[in-house]
């Protein structure tokens, strides 16, 4: 049995879009999930109508074995959820782990072991008395994370998990997360961090405008790009020109800049051909390539390849 199994799933918030459209898609039991894609492209409504907080418009769900739509009291003693949304706690950092496991029926003895564990575990010991609302957006997230641990559970849900942690804690997490997997746990996972998700996942779904537009184990959808390379290209001089620069390519799939002063991204399957029309056409418009940088295609270049319609 699948730890879920989606078929022909659609939600509309207003009768007239559709937020989830006909998506299909499986998680397989003790694997590690991910669903990736911008903002509003449906992932956090689908994770809501899988964790019975949403109820499908239409389409067939079965969350281990039981539909969500019917079946909710049962289905949520048997997962964890971490969502985006904020945790609102007044109490201290071990009694928000103590009280979370005393709702799912935990022991105390048990509930004292396994809040020493993950206070060590998501190095929480020195903020341990401290209340809730006095930590850092970064804390508050590790303690959302870490009381979910606090019951056994056969799938966990993570949406954005560790936004606005440090490298370091993102990294303990995703491993921690590793581990549980091992033991069984299913885990169905949404990021924004493609990094993370080529650790983290086996497998991958990308989503664009409520509907998957990609769906293979991450080493088969790099695989689909073997043969070509990233070249990154960063250059100073004017705005309008550098955009006249990459206009100019026909030997590369361009790739803006998604934030800020970040490089240009051009994939290809010549980079040596790519690289001779970058620097012409660099000299012929008086801009300045201040670093260039050639390597394999990456995770996140399919991912914006995909969305883009430029896929290789």
């Amino acid at each position: 049995m699948n730890a879920i199994d989606v078929r022909d799933l659609k939600y509309t918030y207003d009768g007239r879009k559709y937020a989830v459209d006909g998506i299909t898609f499986s998680v397989k039991e003790g694997e590690i999930f991910g669903m990736l894609g911008r903002n509003g492209a449906g992932k956090t409504t689908t994770m809501r109508i899988l964790t019975t907080l949403l109820k499908r418009t239409s389409g067939e769900v079965q969350v281990l074995g039981l539909d969500p739509s019917d079946a909710g009291n049962r289905l949520r003693k048997r997962i964890g959820v971490v969502l985006q949304d904020e945790s609102f706690d007044f109490t201290t950092v071990e009694n928000a782990l103590d009280v979370y496991g005393f709702i799912w029926g935990v022991s105390k003895s048990v509930r004292k072991e396994k809040i020493e564990k993950l206070l060590d575990t998501f190095e929480l010991m020195d903020i341990r008395k401290k209340r809730m609302w006095d930590l850092s957006g970064g804390q508050k997230r590790r303690v959302q994370v870490a009381r979910e641990f606090m019951h056994d559970m056969d799938l966990l849900f993570l949406d954005e998990p560790t936004a606005g942690l440090d490298p370091i804690a993102r990294r303990t997490i995703l491993n921690m997360v590793k581990d549980m997997t091992k033991e069984g746990l299913s885990v169905l996972f949404t990021t924004h961090n493609l990094e993370e998700a080529d650790y983290l996942c086996e497998r991958i779904a990308i989503m664009n405008s409520g509907k998957i537009v990609a769906c293979d184990t991450v080493s088969n959808l790099k695989n689909s790009y073997a043969g070509l390379k990233t070249i990154e290209v960063s250059v100073s001089g004017e705005p309008d020109k550098t955009g006249r620069l990459f206009s100019t390519i026909r030997s590369g799939n361009v790739e803006a800049p998604v934030e800020p002063n970040s490089p240009y991204r051009v994939v290809t399957s010549n980079p040596q051909e790519t690289m001779q029309e970058i620097v012409s056409s660099a000299i012929s418009l008086g801009l300045v390539i201040n670093w260039l940088n050639v390597r394999s295609v990456s995770l996140e270049d399919v991912f914006i390849n995909t969305l883009t319609g430029d896929a290789a």
